[in-house]
């Protein structure tokens, strides 16, 4: 019987490749080349084998997993080989000092990292701790409150263009009037927060009564609506030309070079990364967060036991806006240039993608699928071209074999245990 299954799967696969080389033989065989306005069609046929066997292969290699994946729930858990590799490396790090060995380790990488990997590598490592804090303030929205919001780079936005325009509009005053402009930085860092958290505010307004299909397409809206409007005012915010020569912020009033100001950029947004890290920790715990994670539940039954829906959303969308104007105001002294382009609804869907790969509602998984979307298309350049075929293929990978991400949130559990009652035991004794 196993064997005729084999059989079947192999037969399948065999007509799988056939229908893709036939289906691939015009974009991977043919070629046309335009020689003296005459087009010449060129048949590559060495990789017809090619696409063959490859089709083959990984059809069956897919199915298999398929099968794999269906019945993997009928196994002990305690049997798999994942979670006895899980178990040997939790019982490895309750050694305190191993713990703390590894976690002095981690933190002398970070702190050197500038140092070790040059200009080129920090300039990567900021901006994708910059998507790490907008993936945590995303994760706010989407894995606590289970709001899906697909407009959060316009808060993005928001944050950066707060920095930009008080540059342009105040800092030619701070100029003439021999100020530090560095100073702007640090006025728009908090200035910009609040901003976006008013902005959070007024987006929630029209969506109280919305879920699902209806409030993603509230909040894809209103991110087009942001971008356009930055766009379209180009007396004000400057236009599709945007704003340009933002400065960078100075150190102790010392303006500092390119490479030293990427280094002193680093720190405060590895800085900036941990206190977004404890806010979020320090949310879960609270009667906020648990509050959030029963509207996420359900929230006909969340409304019945008490829980005032409307202010858990507008806490949630104002929570996640606000990190997103902090990262905005990074992005901006990073750059020193920004444009709407910048904010289009694919940074939207960047910033979704991270979570979902890394895990909902995780604070690893969403550190975790930041870093994994940021830093590997940048490392693996020669294949951007199929950046969005690598990243279309990872989200049907993670979600089929792994539907709550890479890192997935687990939840504490708590147990009771009775204890034995002294005379109790005392009788047993006799």
């Amino acid at each position: 019987m196993k064997t005729r299954i084999v059989l079947s799967e192999l037969f399948k696969a065999l007509g799988n490749a056939v229908w893709f080389s036939v289906l691939l033989f015009p974009l991977m065989i043919m070629k046309v080349n335009v020689v003296g306005g005459k087009a010449l069609v060129t048949f590559r046929w060495q990789f017809v084998p090619f696409i063959f066997v490859s089709s083959f292969i990984l059809s069956y290699l897919w199915k298999r997993a398929l099968v794999w994946n269906e019945h993997r729930q009928d196994k002990i858990a305690s049997d798999t080989l994942y979670y006895k590799f899980k178990k040997n490396v939790q019982t490895y790090f309750k050694n305190q000092s191993i713990k703390y060995v590894t976690l002095s380790l981690l933190v002398a990488f970070v702190v050197s990292f500038p140092f070790l990997f040059g200009m080129y590598h920090t300039n990567v490592m900021i901006t994708a701790f910059i998507y790490v804090i907008l993936a945590l303030g995303l994760n706010i929205v989407v894995g606590l409150g289970g709001l899906l919001n697909l407009g959060y780079a316009a808060f993005f936005a928001v944050g950066s263009y707060t920095y930009g325009l008080l540059w342009k509009y105040i800092g030619p005053n701070f100029i003439s009037a021999g100020i530090d402009t560095g100073w702007l930085f640090w006025i728009s860092l908090p200035l910009a927060g609040i901003i976006s958290t008013i902005f959070g505010v007024l987006l929630s307004f029209p969506v109280l009564r919305l879920r699902g299909d209806y409030l993603a397409i509230i909040t894809l809206a209103f991110g087009e609506i942001v971008r356009m409007v930055l766009q379209n005012s180009g007396q004000i915010t400057g236009g599709a030309t945007g704003i340009s020569l933002i400065p960078r912020p100075w150190f102790f009033g010392m303006k500092l070079a390119p490479k030293q100001a990427a280094v002193y950029i680093y720190y405060i947004v590895v800085v900036l990364v941990l206190l977004t890290i404890f806010v979020v920790r320090r949310i879960e715990d609270s009667r906020v967060g648990r509050a959030l994670e029963a509207m996420r539940e359900d929230e006909i039954a969340c409304q019945a036991m008490g829980i005032d829906l409307v202010k858990n959303k507008l806490i949630t969308f104002a929570l996640g806006a606000f990190f997103a104007g902090i990262a905005g105001v990074v992005l901006a002294a990073q750059t020193t240039y920004i444009n709407p382009d910048s904010f289009t609804l694919w940074e939207s869907i960047m910033i979704l993608m991270a979570i979902v790969i890394g895990g909902t509602g995780s604070i690893p998984g969403a550190i975790g699928g930041a870093l994994l979307l940021k830093l590997l298309p940048e490392y693996f350049r020669p294949l951007a071209q199929y950046r969005m075929l690598i990243y279309g293929v990872a989200m049907i990978l993670v979600i089929i074999f792994k539907s709550d991400g890479l890192l997935p949130r687990h939840r504490k559990q708590y147990t009771f245990e009775e204890k034995m009652n002294s005379n109790a035991s005392a009788g047993a004794g006799k």
